[in-house]
């Protein structure tokens, strides 16, 4: 007579919860991926490209045939078919083998790129989801919505001008805002300045940034810079970074002399027995995240200190305005003190 085994079928639902992660993880997993190898259709290559043709030129890059076949995922031949339908729209020309856009094609290719950031800021300001998927939901989503749901969204927004990474929104009219700033490999040692573009491409080195908890509108000051890393001081940490990736940081240089606040840190770095007074939240905590924080205390001036250590380190209990309030550390590391 066979007996029932608890930790047989305690790996039986380990291995099935592991294969439907597989399966049905959002955007990546397999279901999602084999859905649009079958629903890839003419307009998602059309617009692909024209977005695509559109980041080459205003990085000032040339891009012919074989480059856009090297950078879509899509079949050479589907790739091939959608050029020559878009030459004969008027949307794209050739000239010496690269491939240009034409004024119709340039504000389609914009009327792209703005549902994209679009959908970014709303993902980042109005739900939870983790900034690590907005890449690939905004890709998703700027294929489906019309123009009058991309401008009853930029209402809702309150028409913002900047993407969560400091990339401009288009205007219905194609108008953007400047971008302010300087690849951070090209500061010198000494300068100070404030982040203000996070480039979210390549994937792997915006991850790298990512791990590190590097934040838009965090001030800095650049303490070493040479042909192997760029070391800089922010917010009370020192972050070491290979110029690859350090040249994915836009930086607006301060002029003037600034000097960065002593013992100004982040909540994450408070030790026992510390106490501190609360400056601010970092602009990465937004929306519903950011009013909870406020509503419970973390405003500006208020004493913190830490009531509980977790043996395991994560969460932590941080007592303000005598309430224990539990925050995990990338929580903690998105509100700004400075220690008394």
């Amino acid at each position: 007579m066979e007996t029932y085994s608890p930790i047989f079928a305690l790996v039986i639902f380990f291995i099935a919860v592991a294969l439907l992660y597989v399966l049905f993880r959002p955007v990546k997993g397999w279901f999602w991926i084999i859905k649009k190898a079958f629903h890839t259709n003419e307009k998602v290559i059309i617009e692909d490209v024209l977005k695509q043709l559109y980041h080459f030129e205003t990085s000032k890059n040339k891009v012919d045939m074989k480059t856009l076949v090297q950078v879509l995922d899509f079949k050479h031949a589907d790739i091939v078919e959608a050029i020559k339908k878009m030459t004969i729209n008027d949307l794209i020309y050739s000239e010496s083998d690269v491939l240009k856009l034409t004024e119709e094609g340039r504000d389609y290719a914009l009327r792209i790129v703005r549902v994209h950031r679009l959908w970014e800021r709303y993902l980042a300001d109005k739900t939870g989801i983790h900034k690590k998927e907005w890449h690939d939901r905004a890709e998703s989503m700027e294929h489906r919505l019309s123009h009058d749901e991309a401008e009853e969204l930029a209402a809702h927004l309150g028409h913002p001008k900047f993407d969560p990474h400091g990339d401009p929104i288009p205007t219905k009219t194609g108008k953007m805002a400047s971008v302010h700033g300087v690849e951070l490999p090209l500061l010198p040692i000494g300068s100070v300045g404030k982040i203000t573009h996070i480039e979210d491409e390549p994937e792997v080195i915006y991850k790298q940034i990512l791990a590190e908890h590097i934040y838009m509108g965090s001030m800095l000051k650049v303490i070493e810079n040479n042909a192997t890393r760029i070391v800089f001081e922010s917010e009370g940490e020192v972050f070491k970074l290979a110029p690859i990736v350090a040249a994915n940081l836009t930086v607006a240089l301060i002029e003037k002399e600034v000097v960065l606040e002593d013992n100004v840190a982040r909540l994450s770095s408070l030790k026992i027995n510390e106490t501190a007074k609360i400056l601010g939240i970092s602009r990465e905590n937004r929306g519903e995240s950011r009013r909870r924080l406020l509503d419970l205390g973390f405003v500006k001036g208020s004493s913190v200190s830490i009531d509980l250590l977790n043996p395991l380190g994560n969460p932590n209990a941080y007592l303000i305005k005598g309430t224990s309030i539990a925050l995990r550390k990338d929580q903690a590391s998105k509100i700004l003190i400075k220690k008394d």
